[in-house]
């Protein structure tokens, strides 16, 4: 039996990356998924993956920045897995430029993913994780599970990063509303953390020529900054998807259940001056 055995989630963002492995690490623990990316392609790549391990998911595409879409999607989780038990907002984006460079659709677009998307999502989830969690606590005075939201903010967001005011105000706002909705949820035993990824290896942190190259000019990370950010990571090395995917199935499991309003820092020890 694994960690999440018979449990709904719904991961955003996750036709990639970390949004990837954590669907991976689901299946794999015993929950049925919903994969959520705004491009197809990588998201039926990603259900590939969980059919070759034997798992159950299926795909549903959009972005969390329309709200329509995102009652869509929780739908989606009930209609074909009969309710919605994980809610995990890993979808962001990054738009970097310095402040004073910085467009209104560059602001508005890092926001309103990862910010608007993440409240969107938390919304549309309701009807589903905290009316089922209130209703069994009126009925029986107990929940019969915890049922999780885990959120995402990041190292950037906390010592400031140079280029990304736009992205770093979305994930510091998260931090605020993970703790503002554990404490309005807590009394239906819904648990509402985040985790903050330290520099993690996905196709936002690619070195930025080798992404032009791949004719995806609006992300990645020039190349001496993302050296120097290494450097100053005490294992050497970028974090995996896995690494962060570890984290989010703890804050997804059992093994949480008296753990809310948190972030945790999964950064391998990266120093935050």
């Amino acid at each position: 039996m694994g960690l999440i055995d018979g449990r709904v989630a719904v991961v955003t963002g996750s036709g990639r990356g970390i949004g990837r492995a954590a669907v991976l690490t689901f299946v794999r623990e015993g929950a049925a998924c919903v994969i959520n990316d705004v491009d197809s392609g990588p998201a039926e790549e990603t259900l590939a993956m969980v059919g070759e391990i034997g798992g159950r998911a299926v795909v549903c595409c959009g972005s969390v920045a329309d709200p329509t879409f995102t009652d869509e999607l929780m739908a989606c989780a009930a209609e074909n897995f009969g309710g919605l038990d994980i809610l995990v907002n890993n979808a962001g984006i990054t738009r970097d430029k310095v402040i004073h460079k910085m467009s209104d659709a560059d602001w508005d677009f890092v926001i309103d993913v990862s910010l608007r998307g993440t409240f969107n999502c938390i919304r549309s989830s309701s009807p589903y994780i905290r009316e089922a969690s209130k209703k069994e606590v009126a009925e029986r005075g107990d929940v019969d599970y915890h049922r999780k939201i885990v959120n995402f903010f990041s190292t950037a967001a906390i010592r400031g990063n140079p280029g990304q005011a736009n992205y770093t105000a979305a994930k510091m706002g998260v931090v605020g509303l993970t703790r503002t909705i554990a404490q309005e949820w807590g009394r239906f035993r819904v648990n509402v953390n985040a985790v903050g990824p330290g520099f993690t290896d996905t196709r936002l942190t690619k070195p930025r020529d080798e992404m032009e190259a791949a004719g995806c000019e609006e992300i990645g990370i020039p190349s001496k900054f993302r050296d120097a950010m290494i450097e100053r990571c005490p294992f050497g090395r970028p974090a995996e998807p896995q690494d962060i995917a570890n984290v989010i199935l703890f804050f997804s499991s059992p093994l949480s259940d008296y753990v809310t309003g948190q972030e945790i820092n999964v950064s391998g020890g990266y120093q935050i001056p």
